[in-house]
């Protein structure tokens, strides 16, 4: 059943997906000698095919699929994962329910670390950041399905930059000559989204101001905070739940632009497992209600799942990123 994975479990889960991982590398050496023959790999890495055109991996053969007794359940990468370990806890209860399996929390440290997970056969279902979520399409078979949203439908994010109130900051114009921290270079709003986007307003990253990664977002508007960055692009999704948890005082901050939204963490289920098994996770995120739980309570404005697809709800995501010239492969996601 669902445990939170302390330290005296450190070894177990280790050892665990360890051997998940040795399944799956062995599934997915199976799957690329198939996809050899694959005449349609779009961007997806040359072990996966993509015959239908839908942009994500293509199901293997039924004697390659997997149905594994455990399943291990990812979140993006947080400040805190113990924290969020126990907010997506009654969630994970939920799915063990619906699903019949035991379902493990598995804490990421790293974008690029969560991907290679999925990849290597060790994790089974996922959130993906907005930006990451077309790596991990493309390099480890992922396969968005859910967001979250509200109860009329409608889900997103948007970028917003922050400055101290103090700082002296007041438009785009100002930045010049500043030092502005940017999340990681896969990140969407705390990256990609600014590169794109803001030359047209006036201001060219890198060239009018200096760029300096955080590691975060969370690490970012508590830099501008600090006083350690002059400004810095983030999610509002992000800087609106550290509010709620009264991680920093907002009137210490302003806010001088704001993008359009963007779709918020893809929930993802890896390719490779049998359909009977992804009607049941499905099922398990489009009946859990969130209200008046720990994850409804932290993630504010949204009430359920609510199904996507990457082809049709990532479409803004890819022309950003190839607006920046971003090419899927593993030396480019950090």
């Amino acid at each position: 059943m669902f445990s939170h994975p302390k330290k005296t479990e450190t070894s177990k889960i280790t050892l665990m997906l360890a051997a998940l991982g040795m399944m799956g590398m062995m599934t997915h050496t199976g799957t690329a000698r198939a996809a050899d023959d694959c005449i349609a790999h779009g961007d997806l890495d040359p072990m996966y095919c993509d015959m239908d055109g839908d942009l994500v991996a293509d199901a293997p053969a039924a004697d390659q699929q997997e149905d594994p007794d455990t399943l291990v359940f990812a979140y993006t990468p947080v400040e805190d994962p113990a924290v969020y370990a126990d907010i997506w806890k009654p969630f994970l209860e939920h799915m063990e329910k619906v699903t019949g399996k035991d379902v493990q929390f598995f804490a990421v440290q790293s974008n690029s670390a969560e991907v290679e997970a999925m990849r290597s056969g060790r994790l089974h279902v996922a959130g993906f950041s907005t930006g990451p979520t077309p790596f991990a399409v493309n390099l480890a078979g992922a396969v968005p399905f859910a967001l979250m949203g509200g109860d009329d439908g409608r889900f997103g994010y948007t970028l917003q930059l922050y400055t101290r109130v103090d700082s002296g900051i007041n438009t785009l114009a100002d930045l010049k000559g500043k030092r502005v921290a940017h999340t990681s270079p896969t990140s969407n709003s705390g990256n990609l989204a600014p590169r794109a986007l803001l030359p047209a307003k006036g201001i060219v990253p890198e060239k009018d101001y200096e760029v300096v990664y955080s590691g975060s977002h969370d690490q970012s508007i508590l830099g501008v905070v600090a006083g350690d960055y002059d400004a810095a692009p983030v999610a509002s999704e992000v800087v609106e739940r550290m509010v709620q948890r009264r991680l920093y005082d907002p009137n210490e901050v302003k806010i001088i632009y704001e993008s359009k939204p963007f779709p918020t963490t893809s929930f993802n289920y890896a390719y490779n497992l049998k359909p009977e098994l992804i009607e049941k996770i499905k099922e398990a995120f489009f009946t859990f209600d969130m209200k008046g739980t720990a994850l409804g309570e932290e993630f504010k404005g949204v009430s359920k799942f609510i199904p996507v697809t990457y082809k049709e709800d990532w479409d803004v995501i890819r022309e950003i990123q190839a607006a920046n010239g971003v090419k899927y492969t593993p030396d480019n996601l950090k």
